[in-house]
């Protein structure tokens, strides 16, 4: 574009997060004055314990199984036991992780991901002030 078009001359930091203030997502995350946490306050169900659950025990055979392979690759001199399964492993626990986001998040997941938008969002606007989507950072 000419060094002289407008467009060109909006650092593009600013040119983003007036696209990102434009999206629904954002535009129903910026409305209201406090993120809906209510269904926080209700007891989980077994579905969602379940979830967390497997969330935590996929960390568990993520990366430190990943490690406790390598460990065990070089006691034993063969390098295919991390090879091979250190990418199995990973790829376990990321299913792993999947499922348990399935049983955990379906309920949770957009509660949290409109806070964090909402949140992500100000800080972007105090750094990068524009008018977009009807909305002001004020």
């Amino acid at each position: 574009m000419a060094p002289g078009n407008s467009r060109s001359s909006r650092p593009l930091g600013r040119r983003l997060v007036a696209r990102l203030a434009r999206t629904r997502f954002v535009r129903t995350a910026m409305e209201g004055e406090t993120a809906d946490l209510r269904a926080l306050r209700c007891k989980p169900s077994p579905a969602v314990i379940v979830g967390v659950a497997l969330i935590g025990f996929s960390y568990i055979i993520g990366w430190p199984a990943v490690a406790l392979l390598g460990v065990l690759a070089a006691y034993f001199r063969r390098a295919a036991i991390v090879v091979v399964g250190g990418p199995l492993t990973y790829g376990l626990s990321h299913v792993v992780f999947m499922v348990g986001m399935y049983f955990a998040g379906n309920r949770y997941a957009p509660i949290f991901l409109r806070c964090a938008a909402r949140a992500v969002m100000r800080r972007l606007l105090e750094r990068y002030p524009v008018e977009a989507a009807g909305f002001s950072e004020t």
